[in-house]
């Protein structure tokens, strides 16, 4: 069966880069590829149960916004912790809940309750919820469900 694997490009920092996602999140190297001079070139790793390649290939490729990782999460401490971790020494906020890391990776930590909101058949209340997510950089689960509430 097929199978769908991202692949991050990297200038130098492939290797620091898994190791920094390896200490957010829950996962392992899988395999590495050596480069010159007993280098690493890429690796092939795997966090919160998705494979994933990083590879060393110059300064040629970059990360646009344009492609994200997703990570959806459960509770306000996840989002907390995950949004900290990874704008911490020159990773920058975004909006509605999107981030890019100081390696330029761009990441979504979405609290499981935002699709549920927003597809709420009253569209009153999901219209709010919109709206304060709108207004937010890190989301806020308890401001998420007071602007649906009304509140």
């Amino acid at each position: 069966m097929p199978t769908i694997t991202p692949f991050l490009t990297y200038n130098k920092q492939a290797e620091e880069a898994v190791h920094h996602y390896l200490s957010i999140f829950d996962g392992k190297i899988l395999g590495t590829m050596p480069g010159p001079n007993g280098s690493v070139m890429g690796l092939t790793f795997e966090i919160l149960n998705q494979t994933f390649i990083a590879l060393n290939a110059g300064p040629s490729f970059t990360f646009t916004e344009g492609f994200s990782i997703f990570v959806s999460v459960e509770t306000q401490e996840e989002v907390d912790r995950y949004w900290k971790k990874l704008t911490e020494n020159g990773g920058k906020e975004s909006q509605c809940g999107w981030l890019v890391d100081k390696f330029g990776v761009s990441w979504q930590i979405v609290p499981e309750i935002l699709p549920k909101l927003f597809s709420a058949k009253d569209r009153e209340k999901a219209g709010r919820a919109i709206q304060a997510m709108m207004g937010m950089r890190k989301l806020d689960i308890a401001g998420l469900q007071r602007a649906f509430d009304g509140k």
